[in-house]
């Protein structure tokens, strides 16, 4: 039974990745500080002898028992509103913890893929987003802390790739829905959702004219699976380049939710992405990968997911 490691194993993508390589028929070893992630999203895991849970700070040393086969690296807050309020472990995290996870695949001779995000083209002067542009990113904004730690991720992993001679992956990710979301992460679709549950209206920031780019996270987690088993090195995008502006998929929401609030509208963010769509030319010739998922389909399965959730989950802003 091979063994891998998923740090940020609590939180959204890593928790579904979990289940995702224990279906597969690995052997997997959690790791999460806890500082965005939740007990919650894995709680079914640990009767399971094919997992176990280490309560960690990639930020520290990182020290796994036995062999590894494989090291995933999803830990880092993922949301502004919350590494706006953590700007420093967001930093030490992609930094720090990239160091000392690249050094253990050294040592346990693994190959480790990190994820990366679509936050490293900034607010991008090309559209779509192909992995060959550079960017647009403002390093000392409030949004470089998010972007600036990926990009460096980015950079000591080619390096360790370079000198070390380790098989690495970089994965870009485009912005991602699905169970397991926190409702009050302060991203636009949980946003909405969690406002129309709610009874408010839902809050759109500048025009509503800035697009983004959906994709389900049962498709994100086969891309990842697909890259980590390829043999490609450089950075990948996956995503689904389905493109909408916010304004659309705010009505959309409503329309989902059967609601009749109305759009409100506020100042745009300072550094807030105007566009947002992936190529993933990239994924479809060397994955064989591209999203299944329709957002229709997708929300459908998002909304059951938060109405299922307590009642006080609705009210509950981040717990940061």
């Amino acid at each position: 039974m091979k063994r891998i490691l998923i740090t940020g194993a609590a939180g959204f993508l890593g928790s579904n990745l979990c289940d995702r390589f224990i279906s597969a028929g690995y052997h997997v070893i959690g790791m999460d500080n806890l500082i965005t992630g939740s007990m919650k999203n894995i709680e079914h895991l640990f009767k399971l002898k094919e997992f176990e849970f280490y309560h960690h700070d990639v930020s520290k040393f990182v020290s796994v028992p036995g062999p590894l086969d494989y090291i995933l690296h999803f830990a880092s807050p993922a949301s502004p509103i919350d590494y706006l309020k953590i700007p420093i472990p967001t930093l030490k995290v992609g930094s720090l913890g990239t160091h000392n996870l690249l050094g253990l695949a050294v040592a346990k001779k693994s190959r480790i893929l990190v994820a990366s995000t679509s936050e490293v083209y900034g607010d991008p002067q090309v559209h779509p987003q192909n992995e060959d542009y550079w960017g647009n990113v403002n390093p000392v904004g409030p949004r470089g802390v998010y972007d600036e730690a990926k990009r460096f991720q980015e950079a000591m992993t080619m390096a360790y790739h370079n000198v070390h001679l380790i098989e690495t992956r970089i994965i870009r990710i485009f912005n991602t829905y699905g169970p397991r979301m926190r409702l009050n992460d302060g991203r636009a679709l949980p946003a909405f959702i969690g406002q129309a549950l709610r009874g408010e209206d839902l809050t759109v920031f500048g025009d509503g004219s800035q697009t983004r780019s959906f994709c389900y996270v049962d498709d994100l987690v086969e891309g990842i699976y697909r890259l980590l088993l390829s043999d490609y090195f450089m950075p990948m995008n996956i995503g689904n380049p389905d493109e909408i502006t916010i304004k659309e998929f705010a009505e959309e929401i409503i329309k989902l939710t059967g609601t009749s609030q109305k759009i409100v509208y506020k100042p745009l963010p300072q550094d807030d992405p105007k566009q947002r769509q992936p190529d993933i030319t990239r994924a479809k010739k060397i994955l064989g990968w591209e999203p299944k998922v329709s957002r229709e389909e997708g929300l459908k399965k998002t909304l059951e997911y938060f109405k299922s959730l307590p009642k006080d989950e609705l009210y509950k802003s981040t717990h940061l």
